[in-house]
């Protein structure tokens, strides 16, 4: 009997499948729990959306998206939130800038390499471990860390001499952390995807293992690369235990130094979390319709990373192909 014979999903007749009538009881009822869980988580995600689209058009408003916060007693004194729009911005092109380098060396290592043996092991639990450990975690360990004097040029320092250990630096360095396993994971098992026949031929051509990495691949994962990125970047502005401990508490971004740039990595601010956090029902600020507003453009910037992470699943398998046929030649 041939391997396809042996696969072929069990029928009622010949090209039918069996109906779920004819199955077990026990079949039907996981059937019906897989449709109720499915439907259910359905429902749940229509309902946030739904919801907090409804809230967020009701109060979001143009000036709110180009004025900065304010203090207020009143919602009509407490300005929009275009610092915490940038600050999330910043935020996020420290974390993933440091994060992509390293996760993607790490995993090309693992798969490639993976000598000695039992590295290799302790960096694919590292990355476990990091990938298990609570936001709240990460953010104390970069509190104590970046209260040190050796890291006192990369954090808020008082005119006293006190380091603070609060900055765009520190908090960034943190959520690379937690946008590192995503992209690690992401691009290891792309690797390890790849057939071994593609690097035989890319040795037989005469490819050095470097070449062969960075000529077949890394494009060939180029996609895989992107989806990991694009998780990352979720974990990254869904967060706020990092950023409340390690921006403080100022809605607005505070520079701190005299360099271009600099100053401003050097300081303090608030992300599109942090802001909703404050100003919502549970929080000290005066503005919950605006919190509702700032909510709602969160939940769009997740929605269009979540659109372009299936635009690049979709776009993978095509490209694949050609992609090494043109790096082994």
């Amino acid at each position: 009997m041939s391997v396809y014979a042996r696969e072929r999903p069990v029928t009622a007749g010949p090209g039918r499948r069996s109906s779920p009538l004819s199955w077990r009881w026990v079949d039907r009822l996981v059937l019906a729990l897989a449709w109720a869980v499915g439907i259910g988580l359905c429902l749940v995600t229509g309902a946030i959306v739904i919801y907090m689209g409804v809230r967020g058009v009701q109060y979001l408003r143009p000036g709110l998206l180009f004025s900065r916060p304010a203090f207020g007693t009143t919602q009509n004194e407490s300005g929009g939130f275009l610092d915490p729009i940038a600050g999330t911005g910043i935020l996020t092109a420290i974390g993933i800038c440091l994060a992509l380098p390293l996760a993607v060396a790490s995993a090309l290592w693992v798969a490639e390499y993976g000598r000695p043996s039992w590295l290799a092991r302790v960096v694919e639990s590292s990355i476990e471990v990091v990938a298990g450990t609570p936001d709240i975690v990460f953010a104390l360990f970069g509190l104590a860390l970046f209260q040190t004097h050796l890291f006192a040029p990369f954090s808020f320092t008082s005119s006293g001499g006190g380091v603070f250990g609060r900055s765009f630096f520190a908090a960034g360095a943190m959520m690379s952390l937690i946008a590192l396993p995503p992209i690690f994971v992401a691009t290891r098992d792309g690797l390890e995807a790849i057939p071994v026949h593609v690097r035989e031929a890319a040795f037989a051509l005469g490819k050095t293992r470097i070449a062969t990495i960075r000529r077949v691949l890394l494009p060939t994962v180029r996609s895989n690369i992107a989806t990991g990125a694009t998780l990352g970047v979720s974990r990254i502005i869904g967060d706020t235990a990092i950023v409340v401990l390690l921006l403080g508490s100022t809605l607005r971004l505070e520079s701190q130094g005299s360099v271009p740039g600099i100053d401003v990595l050097r300081g303090t601010g608030s992300t599109l979390t942090s802001y909703v956090f404050d100003n919502s029902p549970a929080g000290e600020g005066a503005a919950p319709e605006k919190a509702y507003a700032a909510a709602f453009v969160l939940l769009l910037c997740v929605l269009v990373l979540n659109l372009a992470l299936a635009r690049i699943g979709r776009s993978s398998s095509e490209e694949t192909g050609l992609t090494v046929a043109q790096g082994i030649v």
